[in-house]
């Protein structure tokens, strides 16, 4: 019986060349981005005291231009505008930042004298204890501990830090004036940048800017909604139960909201450490519960419902962006990550078109 069913002709040899070159071609274009990206990258690091800042202004004028847009619907002269959505964000950081302080000054001795007696008795159990340990064992810890202190190693580390808090007030100046002027010349200045484009890809530039403008507005307004309620909520457990530093611990809240996956946990965790050392484990464990509690509040229903669909990046990537963040800038990497990484991705599906399928015959 002779077989009637038509069979497709087998891809002829040029064809199958010219296909093994077009994804030649494609690889050699996608190699080539990622090691222009890795120099991109490696050279931002080098300078992220200029860069940090000029990223931290942007995400800053994406998310109160709004408030400027709004001053000058009304009338409001375009510099006054400006200058009073500047000032307010100034003042109030500047206020924040002072009530942070005094109130460390104020309440550190007497959390500093509690976690001496709580490590007493943390000493007493261990010697005491099911598991007893040895006395001159826990003498040993605590002399490592105190030569650790007067060594050059902590000589060292604390002068670290004043350089890096000499860094955090240079980077703090330097974004304040570019968000000055984001805010009043911001227009013109993305104006001089894409004067020369014509075509598509203006139009696409000009939605990349829009894009952009929405997504870092979106998500750190999002963001901050989540931060107050989050703060609010721990916060009023914290004053209830009296436990000191609660001002400070109530800021670090708010500002760990802004990294996903891990803030709210460290910042929760040390909560909940400082109420254990000041005010004994039941209260400890009573803050820990409202952490939690307002941690699956956060996940399941604030985050869905506030921040929309300003995000559209899976977990992992989210995760993977955090770990390159921290690595490169620390912890304002940290925070500045995820939203990058979001515009980068907005910015990819303007600038790429979409692949179509292919067909059936192609695939054989």
């Amino acid at each position: 019986m002779v077989d009637e069913t038509r069979r497709t002709p087998p891809v002829q040899g040029p064809a199958r060349t010219g296909a093994i070159a077009r994804a030649g071609e494609r690889a050699r274009h996608l190699l080539f981005i990622i090691v222009l990206a890795a120099l991109v990258i490696y050279g931002l690091s080098r300078v992220t005291i200029v860069v940090v800042p000029l990223l931290l202004a942007l995400i800053l004028a994406a998310t109160i231009s709004p408030f400027v847009t709004w001053l000058r619907n009304h009338a409001w002269p375009a510099s006054l505008a400006t200058a009073t959505a500047f000032l307010l964000l100034i003042t109030t950081f500047g206020a924040l930042v002072l009530a942070i302080v005094a109130t460390t000054r104020a309440e550190w001795n007497s959390l500093a004298s509690k976690a001496g007696e709580r490590l007493d008795e943390l000493s007493g159990w261990l010697v005491n204890g099911p598991l007893p340990m040895d006395e001159s064992t826990l003498d040993k810890l605590r002399s490592t501990v105190v030569d650790f202190a007067d060594s050059r190693e902590a000589s060292d580390t604390a002068m670290t830090g004043l350089v890096v808090l000499g860094e955090l007030a240079t980077g703090f100046v330097l974004m304040a004036v570019i968000l000055f002027f984001f805010l009043k010349d911001g227009r013109r200045i993305w104006e001089f940048w894409i004067r020369r484009l014509r075509g598509v890809k203006l139009a696409k530039t000009r939605i990349t800017g829009m894009q952009t403008i929405a997504i870092l507005g979106g998500y750190v307004r999002g963001t901050a909604i989540v931060a107050v309620i989050d703060a609010v909520l721990i916060g009023a457990a914290l004053l209830i139960l009296q436990v000191p530093l609660a001002l400070p611990l109530v800021v670090l809240v708010f500002v760990g909201a802004f990294i996903p996956v891990i803030g709210a946990t460290a910042s929760g965790v040390l909560a909940a450490l400082v109420a254990l050392v000041s005010n004994g484990m039941v209260d400890g464990v009573i803050v820990a519960a409202v952490i939690l509690a307002v941690n699956q509040l956060e996940g399941n229903l604030l985050q869905p419902v506030v921040m929309g669909r300003t995000l559209q990046v899976h977990p992992l990537v989210i995760l993977l962006a955090l770990t390159c963040g921290a690595v490169l800038a620390g912890i304002l990497g940290a925070i500045l990550a995820v939203p990058l990484t979001a515009v980068a991705w907005a910015i990819i599906q303007v600038w790429v078109p979409a692949s179509t399928p292919a067909s059936p015959q192609a695939l054989r």
